[in-house]
């Protein structure tokens, strides 16, 4: 029996497999896909998943534009945001948010979803969201993977 059999292997930042992947948005609810992805930019699908690792995969959205809010969320829900100056808050409902910029609305979302520290900003960097279903980086050769696959 090897000696060190028994111990656990934790990951770190020169053994993480990290890979591209390509997520299409088209008929999906915001908040389960936002779920789903903030899962794999983690890396929690992984067996080798450590919390203070960037272990998760990049990941390319397209079709931000067509996503789906459930119920009166177009209308009803509101992002605010504040200038820094006093009387400074400002609110956006979510239909005027998609029409000026949907990709907005999915990385609100997703960075929601991710932890709120050093690590969680290092994973947001590998979110790339983009309107429509080209997107700009091809020479990475990404693969396709269909979020109703994911648990």
């Amino acid at each position: 029996m090897d000696a060190l059999s028994y111990k656990t292997v934790s990951a770190n930042k020169a053994t993480v497999q990290k890979e591209w992947l390509v997520v299409d948005a088209e008929g999906h609810n915001l908040g389960r896909f936002a779920s789903k992805v903030a899962i794999l930019l983690r890396g929690k699908h992984k067996p080798s998943f450590t919390p203070h690792v960037d272990g998760g995969d990049n990941v390319i959205v397209i079709n931000a534009e067509k996503i789906n809010l459930t119920g009166n969320k177009l209308e009803e829900k509101t992002y605010i945001r504040h200038t820094g100056y006093p009387g400074g808050q400002r609110s956006l409902t979510a239909k005027v948010m998609q029409e000026k910029n949907p990709a907005l609305l999915v990385e609100k979302a997703i960075k929601g979803m991710l932890p709120k520290t050093k690590v969680g900003s290092e994973l947001f960097r590998n979110l790339n969201v983009f309107v429509g279903s080209e997107h700009t980086h091809g020479a990475q050769k990404p693969k396709t993977i269909n979020l109703n696959d994911l648990k």
